[in-house]
């Protein structure tokens, strides 16, 4: 049983403690922090590298309060160096993460882009999954609904979801249930933690467009 009283659902996989809000939430979920051989904390984001880890929420106000309070450096038990830009650092790596899971599963033919391709998928209940661009045009994306039971993906840009195509830009995806589509949806809910904020992630954004606009000019 969990803070609160919350029972904790084991078949999640091991739980870890947030270095940051003391949370204890599954692996899963955080981002994991190696100590790279410079001393310097490093984003594992996909929980390979070697070493002890620590480990923070997808937010970042957390990753901030990490930095900032050098909580790396406690967590480490020595004098840990955090890159500039932390919060920055790790949303483009777990935005890379999510593009490359829905790159290889379109390679897979798990995945298809395109409204008429999405909304055949849609009608034939084959899509598990639809992804729309949070940039996309909002009449356009509310002609399509999330399937019953499925998940939904809305806070990639259109060019990041056109780089899983091989497009220059795509406002709609599917994916099929089954294959990457667990791992898609994982990886998204910690990219939505961190462009949303991981306490309000259900509820809305917080100054999200200003923020991808200095995002996108670099």
């Amino acid at each position: 049983m969990g803070r609160g009283g919350a029972h904790k659902d084991r078949s999640e996989g091991p739980f870890r403690t947030c270095i940051a809000t003391g949370q204890e939430l599954p692996k899963s979920r955080l981002i994991r922090f190696v100590l790279g051989p410079d001393a310097t904390a490093v984003p594992d984001v996909t929980g390979k590298l070697p070493g002890r880890g620590l480990y923070v929420v997808p937010d970042r106000a957390a990753l901030d309060r990490a930095a900032a309070k050098k909580l790396f450096s406690r967590g480490f038990k020595t004098q840990t160096s955090v890159p500039d830009g932390l919060s920055d650092l790790v949303e483009r790596m777990v935005v890379r993460r999510v593009v490359d899971l829905i790159s290889l599963a379109r390679k897979s033919g798990d995945a298809v882009s395109g409204y008429e391709k999405v909304k055949d998928w849609l009608s034939k209940e084959e899509a598990e999954i639809l992804i729309q661009a949070e940039d996309g045009s909002a009449r356009g994306k509310s002609k399509l609904s999330t399937p019953y039971g499925g998940s939904y993906i809305g806070w990639l840009t259109a060019d990041e979801l056109g780089m899983a195509f091989g497009r220059q830009s795509a406002i709609h995806a599917a994916l099929r249930a089954g294959g990457l589509a667990p791992r898609v949806v994982e990886e998204a809910q910690r990219l939505k933690g961190l462009r949303i904020g991981h306490a309000d992630a259900a509820s809305g954004d917080r100054g999200r467009p200003e923020r991808m606009k200095k995002l996108n000019e670099r």
